[in-house]
């Protein structure tokens, strides 16, 4: 069992919902990250979706693209990130890690290497916006043969192949983006979102978990009735903004456990 498996099972047991939260790795300042890393923890999340900068992310809304171009301006890259991972684990080794981010970076690389450098600094798996699950088995087969998760997006607008294809493929769990749209942009429909989860659930046995759009306790609790985790990116982004480099490990754990809170009341 995967430590993403593992977590979930164990949060099933004790009958709560899983909280994903989201940061851009060198943002806002290269020595940033590790302690919002450690912030996040302490403010309720369980598993943490590491960004990985990147100059097109073409999925993101202007909250975390600004975000990866302040990264960028720092100068961090993808090797950055993996040295981010192993810091991270010299003081918390349970907390999944998941790198989440865009084909280049891997392809530039080379996906033995990714998966090699991955599996070294104790990261958990990987979201990679813009790899197909058609056109990706083989790099799935390679990273779960490294005990690495391949999770995947569905999306209002997945057709059954597509929810097929990630039910075969994927791991982890599935992330299901609730809008049409980029990150942070609308409101969720949760009644929508159940229905669609039910459909996916029928083909896909895996946690789901919903975000895109979800930024306060309130939809967080409401997503959480129907969904396995709730993840969280945006929002938080504009916490770092807000709070400046200062400022910005103290506001961040302060919202976390704001949504942690709602999720266990």
């Amino acid at each position: 069992m995967s430590n993403i498996a593992a977590t979930f099972s164990a949060l099933k047991a004790q009958n709560k919902t899983a909280l994903v939260t989201f940061i851009t790795a060198g943002d806002p300042g290269r020595e940033s990250t590790v302690p919002l890393m450690h912030a996040l923890v302490a403010g309720g999340a369980d598993i943490i979706e590491l960004g990985v900068p990147f100059s097109d992310p073409m999925a993101e809304g202007p909250v975390i693209q600004r975000a990866c171009e302040r990264a960028l301006a720092n100068g961090v890259g993808i090797h950055d990130v993996f040295d981010y991972v192993a810091e991270f684990r010299k003081t918390n080794q349970t907390t999944p890690v998941v790198l989440m981010g865009y084909a280049n970076p891997i392809e530039r690389i080379g996906a033995a290497e990714f998966i090699a450098r991955s599996t070294a600094v104790g990261a958990d798996g990987a979201i990679v916006v813009d790899y197909p699950p058609e056109e990706c088995e083989e790099f799935a087969a390679a990273m779960r043969a490294a005990g690495l998760d391949l999770i995947f997006l569905l999306a209002p607008t997945s057709t059954g192949q597509r929810i097929e294809q990630v039910a075969k493929v994927g791991g982890g769990f599935s992330y299901y983006v609730s809008l049409k749209g980029v990150t942070g942009a609308g409101n969720i429909d949760v009644a929508d979102v159940a229905q669609r989860l039910t459909a996916i659930r029928q083909h896909v046995k895996l946690p789901i978990g919903v975000g895109f759009g979800i930024r306060d306790g309130a939809t967080a609790r409401a997503v959480a009735e129907v969904a396995d985790a709730v993840v969280i990116g945006s929002r938080i982004i504009q916490e770092i903004e807000t709070a400046g480099k200062d400022g910005a490990v103290a506001a961040v754990q302060a919202f976390t456990t704001s949504i942690r809170t709602a999720l266990d009341a």
